[in-house]
This record gives C-alpha cells, structure tokens and sequence, in this order.
C-alpha cells in the first residue's frame, strides 16, 4: 500500500493540544492548526477526549501521528512529568484507536518528533555531525541526532545545573514564573547549553518551543556556548508537523511480506559431500 501523504499530526502540550493536517512530503499544513487548552486535570480521558474533539473538527478519519511530553514504549506510557499522575502505565495508542477509529496511530516523545520536522524541513536540514534540538515550553525537551539519526527518547530537561533540574531555570515557565526579563533568562539558557555542550560536544543547537519566535530577544547572550545556537525555523508548528512524520516512518519502516513459496516450486539441489 502506498504511504499516505496527508496525515493528522497532534502535539500534546502540558498547557494546550495542537493539531493539524500535514503535507509530509513537503512538511506544511494543509488545515487551519487548531489550538486547545491542556485539560485541568490532565488525565488521559480527558486529553483523548480533546484529541477527539480536534479530529471531529478536521473531520479527520485516517493516520494520526501524536507527540506526547513523556516516555511512551510499545504505546504505553512510562512517564508524563508535565501531566496527570495517572499516565503512568497507560496503555495510549490502544485507547487513541478506540476512540478515534483508526488502527494507525503512532505516537513518539514530543521534542523528538519536533525535532524530526526540523531536521527535514528546517534548520537542521543536511546537517552533519551532533545535533541537538531544545524546545523551550512548560518544561524542557530534548532531541538528539548524530549525522540526521535520531537518539531517541533523551530527557536532557532534566539534567541538574548547579544541582537542580535545568526545568526551573531555562524552561519557558521558569521565565514566566519569576517574571525574568530576556536577557537574564538567556544567560540562565546560555549555562544549561553550555553544560550540554560540553557533555555531548554538540555542534549544532536548535531552539524551539513558543521561544523560538522571540529569539532575537535573548539570542545575543548565547554566543559563548561552544557552537552555533539558532531558532527552529517551523517555529510552534514542529510538533505537528514531525507527529505526522512519526506515520510516514513506521509506514517505510513495516517489514515487507515474504511471498509464499508454491509447493511444487524446485527446490534447490542438495550439495555433495566430499
């Protein structure tokens, strides 16, 4: 069966859902990107629910690829530090099946997936060597690549800075939380990169998350970091936009069917022994 190219990509968010659909061979959207808020809780009937809500509005009905702020293996839920407790061990992508009726659904953490849109169609496209992408948001995601391949499944966010969790300085909330102007904020982002450069000797940063489009505010106090810093270039919509590839590669990545050989098929001629 041919790859679809059209595909329902969902990022799930700790404060809102976004979707859309998208044109994976040429990486845009071909539907308005629909934005909700996260629910409170954030349970997982409660954000399917949501998720529903999107698909009815696309009148959606075929592949959905989603992006989820967490660690998900073999479709259940490991960890969602930026949800409801009540994640743990759920089993998503049955329950995105079920409700919304349709048997490929693919789902993968949210910065990789992110990640996987930028280094296709944005700033890390043909970019050799060790590429890290760093959304910015309610929390800290991270991608890693090494010569386009993707690492999976990094928790970066969470490396300690100074012994505390990177999330409450450089994180997008810290920002907002303490009411720090950009510039104090980005020499907070400066440290917490350059740690990670030193630890992964990355070449290239690319940031993302809602910041990425306010870069040149704070842009100027990441210039001693060890390597070049840019902003994601599809901005916001690289969640959907890579949750949508996460379909296309498990569709080229499906094993293809052996053909039965026929029974009175000849069958190849037994060697002598010496």
């Amino acid at each position: 069966m041919a790859k679809a190219a059209r595909i329902m990509g969902v990022d799930i968010g700790g404060t809102g859902v976004k979707a859309a659909v998208v044109d994976v061979e040429k990486g845009t959207l071909v539907t308005e990107r629909l934005r909700v808020k996260t629910p409170d809780p954030s349970t997982p009937q409660a954000v399917i629910e949501t998720i529903a809500g999107l698909q009815q509005q696309l009148a959606w009905k075929g592949p959905i690829g989603c992006g989820f702020p967490g660690l998900v293996k073999g479709g259940v839920v490991h960890r969602a530090p930026n949800l409801d407790a009540s994640w743990s061990g759920h089993h998503l992508v049955d329950d995105l099946k079920a409700r919304l009726g349709t048997d490929l659904v693919v789902v993968g953490n949210d910065a990789d997936v992110a990640g996987l849109a930028e280094m296709r169609f944005g700033a890390g496209r043909g970019v050799r060597g060790n590429v890290l992408v760093v959304t910015l948001g309610t929390g800290i995601g991270s991608a890693l690549f090494h010569d386009g391949v993707l690492v999976p499944d990094t928790e970066l966010g969470h490396a300690e800075i100074d012994g505390k969790d990177a999330e409450r300085s450089a994180s997008n909330t810290a920002r907002e939380e303490h009411g720090w102007k950009w510039k104090k904020w980005g020499r907070r982002v400066a440290k917490y990169l350059k740690s990670l450069q030193y630890l992964l000797a990355v070449d290239l940063f690319i940031l993302g998350g809602g910041v990425s489009k306010d870069f040149d505010r704070f842009g100027d106090q990441l210039t001693d970091v060890g390597c070049d810093v840019v902003p994601a270039q599809l901005e916001n919509q690289a969640g959907v936009v890579g949750a949508a590839l996460l379909v296309e590669r498990a569709e080229l990545e499906k094993p293809t069917p052996r053909k039965p050989v026929p029974s009175n098929a000849p069958r190849p001629a037994a060697k002598r022994k010496r």
